[in-house]
This record gives C-alpha cells, sequence and structure tokens, in this order.
C-alpha cells in the first residue's frame, strides 16, 4: 500500500498543471503579501511619514507608546494627540487614517469634526479587557490569507481532479489493479488527495505564516483584534480575541475547508470520464455557494455556511458572531470537513471500483 500511495503521490505532482497550480499559489502568496506592505502607509501627525517599511516603523513605535490595556486615559491622550490641526472641510473624522492606531482610536472615540464623542471604553467594550498594541500587520496578514486560501482551494480542485478521472483514459489503473486489486488502487488514490490536501494546505499557511513575521515582526500576537483600525471588519465584531487566537481560528479553517474540497473533488472525479468535466465541475460546486440569495438573516445561511468556500471566507468571524454562539461556525467547520471528506472518499472508491477493467 505505501508504495501505491508513492506513486500516486508521485502522479499527481509530476504532472505539468499541478505543478504550475502548487507554483502558483505560493507565488500569489508571496505577491500579496509583499504588495500590502509596500503600500503600508503611516504619518505620526508630526514629521515622521512614510510607505513600506517605514510606515510599519512608524506604526510600531506609536504602537509602543500606548501598549497595553486600554484606558481611559490613554484613550483622552490619542485624541489630544491625533487631533486634527487643519479643516477637514466637512469630511467625517471618523474615517481620517494618519497611523494604525489613530484610526482604531478616531474610528470609536472621535466625533465628526475628531474631538472625543464622550464614550468611555466601557461604553465601547463593555466589561472586556482590551489590549491594544500593533495589531496592523497580523490582520493585513488574516485578510490576505483569506484571499490565498480561496486559491488554494481551486489549486487543489486542479491537483486532485484528474486523480480518478484520468485513469478512464490510460491504460495504468488495469496494470496496477491486476497487480495490487481494485479496492488497494482506489484507497491509494483517496489516501494520496487527502496527504496532497493537508501537505499543500500546510506548506501555504506556513509561507503565509513566514513572510508575515519578516515584514511584521512578532508584535500584536497577543493583542485584541478588536482595537484595529477602521478598515478592519474584525474591529467590530463582538468577541474579544488576539490576533494569534484569529490566525488558529484561521488556518484550522483552511485545512476543513481543503478537507472538504477533497472529498468533493474525489467523488466527482471518480464519477467523471473526463479530466475537464472534473475540473469544472468541482470548481463549480465550490464556487456555487456564493451565487445563492441568501443572507446572514436567513436561517438556512447556517447550513450554507458550512460549505466549504464560507470556511476561509468567513475567516472574520462574522458569520459567527450571527449565529450568537461562540466560536460556532469553527467548531461545526470540523465535523462538516469529515462527512465530505468521508462521504467524498467512500463513494470515490466504490464508483472507481465499479469502472476499473480487469
Amino acid at each position: 500500500m505505501k508504495k501505491l500511495i508513492l506513486f500516486e503521490l508521485r502522479k499527481i505532482f509530476s504532472k505539468r498543471l499541478a505543478f504550475i497550480a502548487l507554483i502558483g499559489i505560493l507565488l500569489f502568496s508571496v505577491l500579496i503579501s509583499f504588495s500590502t506592505y509596500h503600500n503600508k502607509y503611516a504619518f505620526d501627525g508630526v514629521s515622521a511619514e512614510g510607505k513600506g517599511k517605514t510606515a510599519v516603523e512608524i506604526d510600531k513605535k506609536i504602537a509602543a507608546k500606548y501598549e497595553g490595556i486600554l484606558t481611559d486615559e490613554k484613550v483622552q491622550q490619542m485624541m489630544s494627540e491625533f487631533a486634527p490641526t487643519s479643516d477637514l472641510h466637512g469630511f467625517n473624522a471618523v474615517y481620517l487614517y494618519q497611523n494604525a492606531m489613530q484610526s482604531a482610536a478616531f474610528a470609536r472615540f472621535s466625533d465628526q469634526d475628531g474631538n472625543w464623542n464622550g464614550l468611555s471604553v466601557s461604553d465601547v467594550f463593555g466589561d472586556e479587557e482590551i489590549k491594544i498594541g500593533y495589531v496592523d500587520g497580523w490582520l493585513s496578514t488574516s485578510r490576505n490569507m483569506v484571499r490565498t486560501f480561496v486559491v488554494l482551494a481551486l489549486a487543489i480542485i486542479i491537483m486532485i481532479a484528474p486523480i480518478f478521472s484520468s485513469e478512464y483514459e490510460g491504460v495504468d489503473n488495469i496494470i496496477l489493479t491486476s497487480k495490487y486489486g481494485k479496492t488497494k488502487c482506489a484507497t491509494a488514490k483517496v489516501i494520496a488527495g487527502v496527504i496532497t490536501a493537508i501537505l499543500t494546505t500546510a506548506l501555504v499557511a506556513a509561507v503565509n505564516l513566514f513572510l508575515a513575521l519578516i515584514f511584521y515582526g512578532t508584535e500584536g500576537l497577543d493583542c485584541s483584534i478588536l482595537f484595529a483600525n477602521s478598515e478592519y471588519v474584525e474591529g467590530f465584531i463582538p468577541f474579544n480575541i488576539t490576533c494569534g487566537t484569529l490566525l488558529k481560528y484561521q488556518i484550522l479553517l483552511a485545512f476543513t475547508c481543503t478537507l472538504s474540497v477533497t472529498g468533493i473533488t474525489l467523488l466527482i472525479s471518480a464519477i467523471s470520464k473526463n479530466q475537464i468535466v472534473a475540473f469544472v465541475a468541482s470548481m463549480a460546486v465550490f464556487l456555487f455557494p456564493a451565487l445563492l440569495p441568501i443572507t446572514e438573516a436567513n436561517p438556512l445561511f447556517r447550513l450554507v455556511d458550512l460549505m466549504p468556500l464560507y470556511h476561509v471566507l468567513d475567516v472574520s468571524l462574522l458569520s459567527v458572531a450571527q449565529m450568537s454562539n461562540g466560536f460556532l461556525h469553527a467548531i461545526w467547520a470540523i465535523p462538516a470537513a469529515l462527512f465530505f471528506l468521508s462521504v467524498g472518499s467512500f463513494v470515490s472508491r466504490r464508483a472507481f471500483a465499479k469502472h476499473q477493467v480487469l
């Protein structure tokens, strides 16, 4: 069985299209990470201003000044230090951006003119203890990984779709079946597909985290996502978690997504005698939930939300907030993934065995 699995893995990774898909997702990760880093902007309100590395250094310096538990005194200090020095000409100061810390403060504690709106920390966050610091880099990484993991799922479909469907066009399966038997051949293909998905997901996640560490360092991993600047939706959900915890859930959901996609793709591959049909059908099933006219207020959304696409799209945890029960989505994504993978593996093995010619 071990030889069969290794043989199937070599077949998967030796295909030109699979190799291109793997290299493509890694290049996409590098490019989107570098682009985000290069486009960072920050101004300290006095003289320091810059983009890219300079902006990150400015933001880190400002964050270091206020890091720790958010207090009313710190809010007053930030509102005073970052108060607009010129006429905004009707522009709402809530959306003013000079640096990450200023934007986070103004989004919650500023009126339209840039003055304190009278709210206290407890008014905004309740009894939650909010630890603040440099979170901009890690939240950017999280947002980028949402896009990256969607592309990753499509890459895995490209890699796995031919695993059964390509055999109907050749004679390899006849030779192997004669030597090892139908069940072993089909099982080896399933295991190889699962290993491919796990290894590829782990590699892509590791590359994204490694790039983030290079660009942003470890600062902010233990800080709350709630005190984020206005461009991040994570700053407006009712759960106080750290950037590190957010990333853990995100990577968990990336694995549940790709394993679910693997189960679906294996099934479609086994019943498709043409590789193109297997590619298109698998991608269509993966992307179809996004086209459904079901809002988050609809009770059916809880079921649709467990489809593989939403595992990676819901990293912001907005759907979790709608469910009003902690991390219900992240918890149920695990059995959902096991269901897709189990059904896909069982049906694909049966379907492929029936089509094999002895």
